[in-house]
């Protein structure tokens, strides 16, 4: 049917659901009348960004007060930021997998009880790139995690859970098709590497911490990019494993700013 899958046999014993961190619940909010219509989402890491595409795409679909301010619909909560334009819902999730699991969970959740059908869900961020052009664009097909392994560990309980990241390629390939009509920046197809740190998980020499020699760095990131590493960000596996889980067609889309 196109449904926003949850997989919580609790959920339904609960007499509401609030999305604590959204500002939002099953009881003080109409959510099938409010985002029932929603087909895109669109998240990414900074409130500033988010709000800035929900302006861009109500100019670009011609929406009603289009230019003007958008309102944050999670303005109760100081954790996330969510506007809408339309169809398309944009979402700030914060940096590394704790922050934007929290919202996925919650976003997950909101999309399934407002009965949304055949949703697609795109993450946009800035990464580091790995042997491409600063400016260039990397779209995920599998990511990984920092043994180069298409896997998303978690523990849960006192159990190691581990899931799949691979992401839809055929959306893969509708995202680079449509690249071709914007001669501005290359973008490509490559596997995206999530590690859980910026400084010493990305072989950063200028942390606090440094456990490693810059020799060894470089020949760290040449295996990297042998296996297929394109990009390295803190929060693709996160995001391929709940959007698989859930059945979301999910796609990441980075900037690369080096």
């Amino acid at each position: 049917s196109g449904l926003v899958l949850v997989k919580n046999p609790h959920l339904h014993l609960m007499e509401e659901d609030v999305l604590y961190h959204l500002d939002l619940g099953t009881k003080t909010h109409d959510l099938p009348a409010m985002f029932g219509d929603i087909k895109f989402v669109c998240v990414g890491g900074s409130p500033n960004r988010m709000r800035a595409f929900a302006w861009f795409m109500q100019r670009e679909l011609g929406l009603a007060g289009a230019g003007e301010d958008v309102a944050d619909i999670c303005a109760g909560s100081d954790r996330y930021a969510m506007y809408r334009a339309g169809p398309v819902l944009s979402i700030s999730h914060g940096m590394g997998i704790p922050s934007i699991s929290i919202m996925l969970h919650e976003l997950i959740k909101l999309l399934h009880h407002a009965k949304c059908q055949d949703v697609t869900i795109i993450r946009m961020g800035t990464s580091g790139g790995l042997g491409i052009e600063a400016g260039s664009v990397v779209i995920t097909d599998t990511a990984v995690d920092s043994s180069f392994q298409a896997r998303f560990e978690q523990v849960v309980l006192d159990d190691v859970v581990v899931r799949s990241t691979e992401l839809d390629k055929d959306l893969a390939e509708e995202l680079l098709a449509c690249s071709r009509d914007i001669p501005d920046f290359p973008t490509l197809i490559g596997h995206t590497m999530c590690t859980y740190d910026f400084y010493e998980g990305q072989g950063r020499l200028d942390g606090a911490l440094c456990s490693f020699s810059s020799e060894k760095k470089l020949e760290y990131l040449r295996r990297a990019y042998d296996a297929g590493v394109r990009n390295i960000e803190m929060e693709s596996t996160a995001f391929a494993a709940l959007c698989g889980l859930c059945g979301l067609k999910g796609k990441s889309c980075c900037f690369h700013l080096l």
